[in-house]
């Protein structure tokens, strides 16, 4: 019940910071360079409490149900869709991610893209470096003037709207979420508005079944003939197939793709995709938030999320948990308790503390609609037998001692 260091894996290459910052506090990391395999999931977890992840690490329901020993995982990246969140909240598991640390990374890169497909770059830098003197005007645009349509208007989105604005373009933005424009963005009325007026379309889109296959052969032929497509979000977003036929058709001039719908899970995997070879196509491996400043920023916000979870049980932050902060209580036992929400629960815990002659300094209890997350501070030098007692409750789902 009580691990107050409990050991730590951390995959996928996560900068080092972190394994610093969590050492620092006393905690064992181990390290993996990969994406572990579903059953090399299962048979590595048990022995560590906490998971740190990136992109290609699959989470699922599986692993889930057949690891008891984690309490919570970190995403050291911005999304979370690798990760089963509703069989981790069943399973008390708090799931983090960084949501704001590499969104200047990801909007730099649009903007870089954006200016390549305008000047053919890679084209011309593939020709150059070949032998070939392609010294032309013919194709190459200013992109000042111009019009970007940016299709989800968060964190990512915003910071292109703010950078390419200052480059002189013309902004609109489409998001399912009423959003406050910034600078002299405009909110487009659909997403066929959008497509209809813009030179350049840049994705930054979640992974949702809203989202599965959103520019597809529909939207594509909706875009103005000549214009380019940016897509830095989520590789089921667009529809490969169309998009081939797209840019071999010339209704599109240009695409730039950082992620795809099958990606390899390392570095040492050979990377293919039907977009390969096509001209004025900048294809990178999903590389949006991968600067050194992006990498240290997620790898220090996420270890700190670690940290506070746990040693003192805040779940501020947790993308899939009910949000607690609290601060340490000195001279208490601290305790933990994720159960389902259902009433009476609150009930039975206090009079297992109140049968143990224990005090109860302060409770924090936040809920969801499927479970309640509830840290007691109490006066008792047998905290580990009063939460094995409260574990034992048929709606408790993972109890433990902080401290």
């Amino acid at each position: 019940m009580k691990d107050h260091n409990p050991r730590i894996l951390l995959v996928e290459n996560i900068h080092p910071v972190a394994k610093e910052r969590l050492e620092s506090e006393g905690y064992q990391v181990d390290l993996l360079a990969y994406a572990p395999s579903e059953e090399e999931l299962i048979a590595l977890l048990p022995k560590y409490g906490a998971l740190g992840i990136r992109s290609k690490t699959e989470i699922t329901k599986k692993v889930l149900d057949s690891v008891n020993s984690i309490t919570t995982i970190g995403c050291f990246c911005i999304g979370t869709n690798q990760v089963d969140l509703a069989a981790a909240k069943n399973h008390g598991v708090a799931v983090f991610n960084a949501p704001h640390s590499n969104t200047r990374s990801v909007a730099e890169l649009v903007i870089a893209e954006m200016i390549s497909l305008s000047r053919q770059l890679g084209d011309r830098n593939t020709k150059a470096h070949q032998g070939e003197w392609i010294k032309s005007a013919e194709g190459s645009k200013e992109v000042r003037g111009k019009t970007l349509g940016i299709i989800g208007y968060g964190h990512i989105g915003s910071q292109v709207s703010i950078l390419a604005e200052a480059m002189g373009l013309k902004i609109c933005f489409f998001d399912t979420l009423k959003k406050l424009p910034l600078g002299n963005a405009v909110a487009s009325e659909s997403l066929d508005e959008l497509l209809s007026v813009s030179d350049f379309v840049t994705l930054h889109v979640p992974e949702i079944p809203e989202t599965m296959n959103m520019i597809g052969e529909k939207e594509l032929s909706k875009m103005k003939r000549g214009s380019y497509l940016i897509n830095a979000s989520r590789g089921t977003v667009v529809m490969i197939d169309a998009l081939v036929a797209a840019l071999k058709s010339k209704h599109i001039a240009g695409c730039a793709v950082d992620v795809f719908p099958v990606e390899p899970a390392s570095n040492k995997e050979r990377f293919s995709s039907p977009l390969q070879g096509l001209s004025n196509v900048i294809l990178t491996p999903h590389i949006g938030g991968s600067t050194e400043e992006a990498q240290k920023n997620i790898g220090m916000e996420v270890a700190d999320s670690f940290r506070r979870f746990l040693k003192i049980g805040s779940s501020s932050g947790a993308v899939n948990f009910p949000n607690v902060d609290l601060p340490v209580k000195q001279g208490t036992s601290r305790l933990l308790n994720v159960h389902r929400n259902e009433p009476g629960v609150l009930g039975e815990i206090n009079t297992i503390i109140s049968k143990a002659g224990a005090n109860i300094e302060a409770q924090y209890l936040s809920t969801d609609d499927k479970v309640g997350y509830l840290v007691m501070d109490v006066h008792s030098s047998h905290a580990d037998q009063l939460a094995t007692e409260i574990g034992k409750l048929n709606r408790s789902i993972r109890t433990r001692v902080v401290y």
